[in-house]
C-alpha cells in the first residue's frame, strides 16, 4: 500500500509531516509527501481573523483529500476547525509535545516592551500579565517570526514550544506555565486528516495515541460549545482528566475561568456550555471589536 500525504511547504510543517511518514516507512508502508499552498501561507500580511480564522490553513488540504488529489493531511491539530467536511475523519493523533507557549526575547525580560503575536489569546494574556506591554501583529513563520526579533522590529515574540522543539531551535526565552497563560486548544499535537476509507483508516489509526486523544477530544468538546475560533481569546488545556478553559476580553482585562477534573466528554461539553453562558458578553465584544460577523458558533 502507498500512501500519498499532503502537508503546507513550511520548514515546521514539512518536518511534522516527515515524522508521520517515518513512522509509516518503519511499517512497510510507501509514502509520497505532496507540497499544498494554503491561503493562511499566501496571506501574511494581516491578522488571521481577517483572512478566515482557524481554518485558513486547513481548507486547501481538506479539498485535495475530498478531490482524491491526496489520501490524507498532516496538521498542527489546533488549525483542524471544530466542524468538519462531511467525508474526511481524523484517523490519528500522535503523541502530544508541550502544549505549552515559550516567550523568545532579545535582552532580559524585565526590558521587554514590544512583543509580537498575531493570536488574540496570547495578546490578551500578556495584556493581562503586563498592561504595559505593547503587542503589535506579527505573521509568518518560525524562522520569520525570530528574524524580525532579531532584526529588532520585536523585543519579544510568543511561540508555541512544541514547534521550537520539533526544529530544534534553542533560542532565549522562557515557557510560559500553560496553567497561567492557558494554551489554545491542541496546541502541541499532529493530528492526521483523512478521508473516511475503512481500509486507510486502519493502517493510520496505528499512529494514534490514545491518551493524546481522550485529551484533544475534551479541550475540542469545550471549544464547541464556546466557539469562536481564533476571533475570541480563549484557552482549552486538559491534561490526564483535569480541565482549564478561559475566555478573556481583547485587551486581558476581565475574563471567565474554569478548573475543574473531568472524566467525560459529556462532562466536557456541560463545562464549556456553563462557561458559555458566563463568557458569552466577553465573546459578543470581541467580536464586536473585531469587526466579525456571521454565526458565532
Amino acid at each position: 500500500m502507498s500512501i500519498k500525504i499532503g502537508t503546507r511547504g513550511s520548514k515546521l510543517a514539512l518536518l511534522q509531516t516527515g515524522t508521520v511518514a517515518k513512522k509509516l516507512t518503519d511499517m512497510g508502508i510507501e509514502t509520497e509527501q505532496v507540497i499544498i499552498r494554503t491561503a493562511g501561507d499566501t496571506t501574511t500580511q494581516v491578522p488571521l481573523h481577517e483572512i478566515g480564522g482557524q481554518g485558513v490553513f486547513v481548507r486547501a488540504l481538506d479539498d485535495a483529500i475530498l478531490a482524491g488529489d491526496i489520501d490524507c493531511a498532516v496538521h498542527s491539530m489546533k488549525d483542524i476547525p471544530v466542524y468538519r467536511p462531511s467525508g474526511l475523519i481524523t484517523a490519528a493523533i500522535l503523541e502530544r509535545d508541550s502544549a505549552a507557549d515559550f516567550i523568545a526575547y532579545r535582552g532580559s525580560l524585565s526590558t521587554v516592551r514590544v512583543v509580537g503575536t498575531s493570536s488574540t489569546r496570547r495578546r490578551a494574556q500578556l495584556l493581562r500579565h503586563d498592561p504595559s506591554v505593547m503587542v503589535r501583529d506579527l505573521r509568518g513563520n518560525v524562522d520569520t517570526r525570530i528574524r524580525k526579533m532579531s532584526s529588532g522590529e520585536y523585543d519579544a515574540i510568543i511561540l508555541a514550544e512544541a514547534g521550537l522543539t520539533r526544529m530544534g531551535i534553542h533560542i532565549q526565552g522562557e515557557r510560559l506555565p500553560p496553567e497561567k497563560f492557558v494554551p489554545s486548544p491542541n496546541q502541541g499535537t499532529i493530528a492526521v486528516v483523512s478521508r473516511a476509507d475503512p481500509s486507510l483508516r486502519e493502517v493510520l489509526s496505528v499512529l494514534d495515541h490514545p491518551q493524546t486523544r481522550t485529551d484533544v477530544m475534551i479541550e475540542r468538546a469545550v471549544m464547541e460549545q464556546l466557539g469562536g475560533g481564533c476571533y475570541t481569546p480563549l484557552g482549552v488545556y486538559n491534561h490526564a482528566g483535569h480541565l482549564i478553559a478561559e475566555v478573556l476580553s481583547l485587551d486581558g482585562g476581565r475574563a471567565e475561568r474554569i478548573e475543574t477534573d473531568i472524566r467525560t466528554i459529556e462532562e466536557a461539553r456541560d463545562q464549556g456550555r456553563q462557561l458559555r453562558v458566563r463568557a458569552q458578553g466577553l465573546i459578543d465584544e470581541a467580536y464586536s471589536q473585531l469587526g466579525i460577523t456571521g454565526i458565532r458558533s
